[in-house]
């Protein structure tokens, strides 16, 4: 193991005599907070704490080894670059590009005449490489363009439109356009989009959220757009809206934050003004999910978890939408989670077909069915074991599909299904080559500690464990998020200097569908760190990995995981990454998006769900004394849906408590947010966090 930099002085962190008795109404808890001062990043005081942080941070990360090494290696890995499925508007496509030299990908259209443009540049609009773009969405006949762009990774989206021959802005900017769907009308002169009332008209602190649906007319004032839907929804309440291909039908979803569930209603605009839609339900008060997508044939196709935790999808009259005359046309599959399907239908076919595509247990595959029955007729090949991602048709109809395809070791690319032939081929390779260094892949299963089978993706130099290397172990497990195969410059990095990186698909997760999901929320939040510890477990027991060796690394959620395995386990991890994590669980309501996640959570306003967080809030599970591994929290001054505060507070009570002569860091970063930033601050942060988890797990890179 080389030798570490000697560890350094903390920066004082006072304590204050702060204990909450919480909840309002018995039973009641005693809860201190005694690093409560460092919430505010605007006090003098908590700023010149972090700016004596980031300097021993900074300190500390450069002088571990090996770090040109890392550098060299991740830009030649991401010199790949990357193409997006393409999306089709009247024989135009739109689609995205980076090639190794630009720091955020281009938004390119390409004609029925082949002449290919940039549309969106980010890079050309803000060369400090501060800008992104958020969303995009073409008008039905490919003439316009409807735009997000936020500055300084806030993702404070502000939505402009373009007219795609000229590339003029001929409308906009509309601000409070987080999260917006873009639902155009046919002819590009209107559409329905989510946008946040004023803050005039919220409560103070509330400014991000009080969505409403409105509808938009090109050239007008967007403070005189007619509110469409929502007008007493609550605060958490999330929208999204989409519009048929002939403009004849209206979908408004509605949700509770993150709710695994929502409400869904339908309108026939051919009935009147789409200024005054006339909305009849298709599923209110259920607690499942719903999509609704009126094709070319005239069927509305809809794709639910009702009754179906693993998914399916049925089909009814738009007219006519009540439940009792849904009819399935793809049954849930036992294993296989339905992820996506394309509607082919052109005349060139002797019959339409459906193509879904599904991930068994994390891994994608793509069917063929008949488009009136369902009958599976047939399957799409895959290049390998990965993931696929975007199945894109043409909307006018036709006879082929486009989707993306990745792996471990293969970049992103694009595919071409052609129905007729039942034929599929490589559509567009990412810009760049990359030699891509050979590493061995297979997924294995192991027990939690109730018994509860997981799965789990182990990427190494072997095929059979020879020796315990160093290795990294992630996981998320929370929001019905899966993680499925991807192309990752971090992980080959670290698997071709000697390495194993490890992925746990956890309860919490959709790996296994929505009852997988919810054993591992709100109630049920120990199922994933019991998951996690039982991962680490295998890893060592099977002769990859020893305790001393083991470093874990999570983000957002995962870095609440990655917090509460510290602390539950502190025995099992030789080092942390925690970036941008959830931490302080009684109080995380109340600062970022996080009244946005009570039904993930919990809410510690109800006495049960208090004594839930509790048991495991990292923040309030450190313990004095106790011999912690290193640590290094990633935060992002910039983050509007997890507050930095969670790894302050943290941070100051693990240096005060560890005993174990290990580092505790913060490293903090400024202009950047929770998501996108330029591809340069994505390998300086993988060269801090990899070099760090080398250093203290004993993998050498010079």
């Amino acid at each position: 193991m080389s030798v570490l930099p000697p560890l350094p002085s903390y920066p004082e962190s006072k304590r204050v005599d702060v204990v909450d008795l919480l909840p309002a109404h018995a039973p009641r808890h005693e809860v201190p907070d005694p690093y409560r001062w460092l919430e505010d990043a605007t006090d003098p005081e908590v700023r010149a704490w972090v700016d004596a942080q980031q300097r021993l941070c900074r300190a500390y990360l450069d002088a571990l080894p090996g770090r040109q090494r890392l550098r060299t290696r991740l830009t030649d890995l991401l010199a790949a670059g990357m193409v997006s499925t393409p999306v089709w508007r009247r024989g135009r496509q739109f689609f995205l590009r980076r090639t190794a030299e630009q720091e955020h990908a281009v938004l390119f259209t390409v004609g029925p005449d082949g002449d290919e443009r940039a549309l969106v540049d980010p890079g050309a609009i803000d060369p400090s490489g501060k800008t992104t773009l958020d969303a995009w969405q073409p008008s039905k006949e490919g003439k316009l363009l409807a735009y997000q762009l936020s500055v300084g990774g806030d993702e404070e989206s502000v939505l402009r439109v373009m007219d795609v021959e000229t590339g003029a802005v001929v409308d906009g900017p509309i601000d409070r356009c987080r999260y917006s769907p873009v639902a155009w009308l046919p002819g590009g002169e209107a559409f329905y989009y989510v946008r946040r009332l004023p803050p005039s008209e919220v409560p103070p602190g509330e400014t991000q959220f009080h969505r409403r649906v409105w509808l938009h007319r090109l050239g007008t004032d967007p403070d005189e757009d007619v509110l469409i839907f929502g007008r007493d929804a609550e605060k958490t309440t999330f929208f999204s809206a989409a519009v048929s291909l002939d403009g004849r039908w209206l979908v408004v979803s509605a949700s509770q934050g993150t709710a695994p569930r929502n409400d869904l209603w339908i309108a026939d605009l051919s009935d009147g003004d789409p200024a005054a839609p006339l909305f009849r339900p298709v599923q209110v008060g259920v607690d499942a999910q719903i999509s609704l997508h009126v094709g070319r044939d005239g069927r509305a196709y809809l794709y639910t978890d009702r009754d179906a935790p693993h998914g399916r999808l049925a089909v009814t009259d738009p007219a006519d939408p009540d439940p009792q005359n849904w009819h399935d046309l793809i049954t849930e599959d036992p294993e296989a989670v339905l992820t996506d399907y394309a509607i082919l239908d052109g005349p060139e076919l002797e019959r339409p077909v459906l193509v879904v595509s599904w991930t068994r247990h994390a891994v994608s595959e793509i069917s063929v069915h008949d488009l009136h029955t369902g009958e599976r007729i047939g399957e799409v090949k895959l290049p390998g074991l990965g993931s696929v991602g975007g199945l894109s048709e043409i909307p006018e109809g036709g006879h082929a599909c486009w989707f993306g395809y990745t792996d471990y070791a293969t970049p992103p690319s694009v595919f071409r299904f052609d129905a007729r032939t039942g034929e599929t081929s490589l559509w567009a390779a990412p810009p760049g080559s990359v030699e891509v260094p050979v590493v061995h892949t297979r997924q294995v299963v192991y027990s939690s500690r109730d018994g509860t089978p997981v799965r789990m993706m182990v990427i190494s130099p072997t095929a059979e464990p020879d020796r315990p290397r160093p290795t990294i172990l992630t996981g998320y497990g929370g929001f019905g998020a899966s993680l499925t195969p991807g192309y990752s410059a971090g992980i080959l990095t670290w698997v071709e200097a000697g390495g194993v990186y490890a992925i746990a698909n956890l309860r919490g997760g959709g790996e296994e569908g929505e009852h997988w999901h919810r054993a591992g929320m709100r109630h049920n939040k120990q199922n994933v760190f019991d998951d996690f510890h039982a991962a680490a477990e295998w890893l060592v027991a099977n002769g990859w990995t020893t305790p001393a060796q083991l470093g874990i690394s999570g983000g957002s959620n995962g870095g609440l995981l990655v917090g509460a395995a510290l602390t539950q386990r502190p025995d099992l991890y030789a080092a942390v990454v925690c970036s941008a994590p959830l931490l302080d669980m009684v109080r995380y309501e109340s600062f970022g998006l996080g009244a946005l996640w009570r039904e993930e959570y919990g809410t510690a306003e109800n006495p049960e769900d208090l004594a839930v967080l509790l048991s495991y809030s990292p923040y309030h599970n450190v313990r004095p004394g106790v011999e912690y591994p290193a640590v290094l929290f990633t935060v992002f001054d910039s983050d509007t849906r997890v507050d930095p505060m969670h790894a302050r507070k943290m941070c100051a009570a693990l240096q005060a408590a560890s005993v174990s002569g290990k580092p505790v860091l913060l490293r903090c970063e400024s202009d950047v947010g929770h998501g996108a930033r330029a591809l340069k601050r994505s390998i300086e942060l993988s060269v801090d966090t990899l070099s760090f988890l080398a250093a203290h797990t004993g993998l050498v890179l010079d």
